[in-house]
């Protein structure tokens, strides 16, 4: 896969990497954050979703609704956030019309894609997040 960005950022800096996530979104809608438990993915969406233009919204982990819908005054009237942490089974994600949401040409990001990735599209953007030795947190988009 091509890496299409590389880059590290502290909490006290991840207003500016959120910034720089959404320049090069270039268009994509659907995101897929790999990456352990901890390691930043709902702190980094939530950064995310405030640089797109969430206001009104509390951005937190849809763990036990799946699907979080956000409004946006931002590029983006809607933003949608999924964690499909405690799913079991991938019919459970077709059942709740996944498939809409991805194509729905709003932003989709995506926590534990692990257990769905038989129903993202060829164009997903895979984002990892890794807890660096110093505590910053390194993201690559692929």
């Amino acid at each position: 896969m091509e890496k299409l960005l590389t880059f590290n950022f502290q909490l006290s800096t991840i207003q500016e990497a959120a910034q720089q996530f959404v320049q090069a979104m270039q268009g994509r809608t659907v995101f897929a954050f790999h990456g352990a438990m901890g390691a930043g993915k709902t702190t980094f969406i939530k950064a995310i979703c405030e640089a797109l233009g969430v206001r009104d919204d509390v951005v937190a982990s849809p763990t036990f609704a799946i699907v979080n819908e956000y409004q946006a005054d931002g590029p983006f009237p809607t933003i949608f956030h999924f964690d499909f942490y405690r799913i079991r089974r991938l019919e459970e994600a077709v059942d709740m019309g996944f498939d809409d949401y991805l194509y729905s040409g709003s932003p989709c990001f995506i926590e534990w894609p692990e257990l769905v990735e038989p129903l993202l599209p060829e164009d997903t953007v895979n984002v990892e997040i890794s807890e660096q030795p110093d505590g910053s947190r390194q993201v690559t988009l692929s």
